[in-house]
């Protein structure tokens, strides 16, 4: 609720200085044109309505609206007694200030039922009077209609503003929260699978320092290669410099296939998808993590990877041959929740399997492929 002595808000200064004006007015008329026995019972009146009215601004709940219905009644009085319609502005000023829609609708309805019977009722107790009111009482009768439903409209406007700043405010929290979650996961699962490879090498290294020591530096020289493509990644990660290409992230899976010494067979034509670019990205990002798996935990000695497109669905299917998985799979795990997180954003959907190994069917609906992207 506004300061009692608020009627401009915006100009706080204005508003004090306008309600001097009008709270001066009342006594101004009543005292010039009545009797002494008027003239007192006008003052108790007036100062019983601005005295309802102050306190109508510091009450709560129901008391609010008894305040409201006495001022309603006071106006009633000083337009029937004084032809004084005057001070339903004040009261209609207040009605617009009710934030509670009911309260709003029944007091604003209640209000300008009883200013207007009012005004009716003082043509007929005193014509003459009214008459040379006229022009006033019409435009108080507006201001009556018009104040409280504008003051209410933009009271509202303010809470939606600021409910739409708090919203947007709540969405940018969530978009940095996003974009962390997302560099977490792109940095896990390129990290992951380059420093896989870089563990395989360097077993293989240090195996063949003895035996094969020209290929032991030849191994060695691929781990500084490795570690230089990750830091590359990480840097075109980090930065957004860059989508994943699926044909690249083949390239990488055998790599890091061969250095592990499994056999795999790769079938399927990646260019021939036209894929847009971000869920190619993320079919390359579940395909480096499904392979870093195999790799890592599965102990396999060979791994198909088969790539393929039918009327509804782009399919990716990695099967390996290891020991498989526990039946009760953890997908807690970084990689496998980030794989499904990534999945759900496209709409996509994995699957796993434990048949003599582990396989993993990821599937991307048509319809989100059709969608062209760009680079």
């Amino acid at each position: 609720m506004h300061s009692w002595y608020t009627i401009l808000p915006k100009n706080p200064w204005i508003s004090i200085y306008v309600w001097i004006i009008f709270c001066i007015l009342p006594f101004y008329f009543i005292i010039k044109s009545f009797s002494f026995v008027q003239i007192n019972i006008g003052v108790i009146l007036i100062l019983l309505y601005f005295l309802s009215h102050r306190f109508s601004f510091n009450a709560k709940n129901g008391l609010v609206y008894m305040w409201v219905s006495f001022e309603m009644v006071l106006n009633i009085a000083m337009t029937l007694m004084f032809g004084y319609v005057y001070l339903s502005l004040f009261t209609a000023f207040f009605i617009g200030n009710i934030r509670n829609p009911v309260g709003f609708y029944i007091m604003y309805g209640l209000h300008i039922g009883f200013t207007i019977l009012s005004i009716v009722a003082g043509y007929f107790i005193d014509l003459n009077l009214f008459l040379s009111q006229t022009p006033f009482i019409i435009i108080t009768v507006v201001g009556v209609v018009l104040l409280p439903f504008t003051l209410y409209s933009r009271n509202k406007r303010e809470k939606l503003q600021g409910q739409l700043e708090t919203a947007n405010e709540r969405i940018a929290e969530l978009i940095i929260h996003e974009e962390r979650q997302r560099i977490a996961r792109d940095l896990h699962d390129t990290l992951g699978q380059k420093l896989s490879m870089i563990g395989l090498k360097s077993d293989l290294a240090s195996r063949l320092v003895t035996k094969n020591p020209e290929q032991a530096i030849q191994e060695i020289k691929d781990i500084r290669h490795t570690a230089s493509i990750a830091l590359k990644e990480v840097r075109e990660l980090v930065s957004d410099m860059r989508a994943t290409k699926l044909h690249e992230e083949i390239v990488r899976v055998e790599e890091i296939l061969k250095a592990a010494e499994i056999d795999y067979e790769i079938s399927g034509d990646s260019n021939e998808l036209q894929l847009p670019v971000l869920v190619e990205s993320v079919l390359s990002m579940c395909l480096k993590e499904a392979v870093t798996n195999v790799v890592k935990h599965s102990n396999a000695k060979k791994c198909t990877i088969k790539i393929e497109k039918n009327h509804n669905e782009v399919l990716l299917t990695i099967y390996d041959n290891g020991k498989g998985f526990n039946e009760k799979l953890n997908l807690a795990g970084n990689g496998l929740r980030g794989m499904q997180e990534r999945l759900e954003f496209i709409n996509g959907t994995v699957t796993f399997e434990n048949r003599e190994g582990t396989k993993v069917l990821i599937s991307v609906p048509l319809t989100i492929t059709h969608q062209k992207g760009s680079e």
